[in-house]
Formats: structure tokens, C-alpha cells, sequence
């Protein structure tokens, strides 16, 4: 399978967000969200064996893996790697556009599903299919560009009493939307969401690589 990136750092986003965490970043994705921004892991990257992304995953003195993209669901290899570190005993996070049928996946696996904003320009390649499929400990984030963005997504919340079920991550399209303006919102609608700004991109240059 090809793979952009493998990198040890700080764990970003969702609830596992300052933990060290092993980045496994596959090559290749059908969307083209516009805030995009890793935009390199559409055509970048390395042919790898299973063997040689798990040897290099196990090289890190860590037990949590996240397998990203790009969207990694859209390489059939992506499930056996999961199986594989699961069954090592690694903590693995798969972090998804919702738009890939994830019922497949190992269901030891924590999946990450993006539920696509209208600003994103994807909303329609959800897959809501995905939510049925989804487990107790699997979290759903909606990346948020705008007030429009937001009130799309606080009517999906109220429409499917996601945030009743799951964990519900609001995340701020850095550099557009002010996390700060995200919180009021969240706390005048009273609404039982975690507030996700990017911790990576505070902590180094915003545009690097490998972090």
C-alpha cells in the first residue's frame, strides 16, 4: 500500500488529543474537502508491505497508532494493518471522512468519522449509513468553517440525537473560524459537544509536515 507518512508526535484532535501517538498517513483520497489540509497525501508517498509500516510502528515507544489520510478506508490493506496492530496489542484510531462503509473495519478499531459540512463542499458524499455501524467509544467530528457550517451541524445533532449516543467533536477549520466564536455558540445553544480546535497547530508552525 502506498503511505505518505509514518511519524511519532502529539496526538491533535478527538479525545485522545495530547497523547503521544504513531501516525501512519496513507496515500490517496476521494474527496477534495476545501479546507483540506493535507493535501500532499493525495499523491505523495511510498509503496510499503504490511510488514515494513508494522516494523516501523513497533520502532516507536508508543501503543497508540492512528491510521489517517488521505483516507485510509479507501485501501482495502488499511483493514488487515488495523487487524494486524490490534492483535499486537496496540490502542488503534482510524480517522475517516464517513464517506467509506466502515462496518468492515476491525471492530476493536476506534473509528474518528468525519460527518461532512456543507462548507466543506463534500456533504454529499456522506455515507450516513455509517452511523448505524457505529460502536460505543467511536467518536463523530464535524469540521466547521462558518455559522452556517454550525447550524448544519447542530440540526443533524438535534435530528439523530448523535451527541445522546457518542462523542461529538465540534473542530474549527484553523485559520477561519475562531474557536473562541465556536464556544459561544456552543454554549448559547447548550449543546453537549467537545470543542476540538487542531492542538498540533498550536504547538508547531501550522503547515508543517510530520507533526
Amino acid at each position: 500500500m502506498r503511505v505518505t507518512e509514518i511519524f511519532f508526535s502529539i496526538q491533535g484532535e478527538s479525545t485522545y488529543a495530547g497523547r503521544p501517538c504513531v501516525f501512519v498517513r496513507v496515500t490517496g483520497c476521494p474527496l477534495r474537502c476545501v479546507w483540506c489540509d493535507t493535501s500532499y497525501a493525495f499523491y505523495e508517498g511510498t509503496e510499503l508491505n504490511l510488514d515494513d509500516i508494522v516494523q516501523q510502528v513497533t520502532a516507536y515507544p508508543c501503543r497508540l497508532v492512528e491510521l489517517t489520510g488521505g483516507e485510509p478506508l479507501h485501501h482495502p490493506e488499511t483493514f488487515i494493518l488495523a487487524t494486524r496492530l490490534l492483535d499486537l496489542g496496540f490502542t488503534v484510531l482510524v480517522e475517516t471522512s464517513g464517506a467509506v462503509d466502515i462496518a468492515p473495519l476491525d471492530r476493536r478499531a476506534v473509528v474518528i468519522m468525519d460527518l461532512k459540512c456543507p462548507g466543506s463542499g463534500m456533504a454529499d458524499r456522506n455515507l450516513w449509513s455509517n452511523l448505524d455501524a457505529l460502536k460505543p467509544g467511536d467518536e463523530i467530528k464535524f469540521v466547521l468553517n462558518d455559522r452556517a457550517d454550525y447550524v448544519w451541524a447542530r440540526d443533524v445533532l438535534t435530528r439523530t440525537r448523535l451527541a445522546q449516543r457518542r462523542v461529538v467533536l465540534f473542530s474549527p477549520v484553523f485559520g477561519q473560524l475562531d474557536p473562541k466564536q465556536l464556544a459561544s455558540w456552543i454554549l448559547e445553544d447548550g449543546l453537549d459537544v467537545r470543542l476540538q480546535p487542531q492542538l498540533h497547530k498550536f504547538i508547531w508552525d501550522p503547515a508543517a509536515r510530520g507533526v
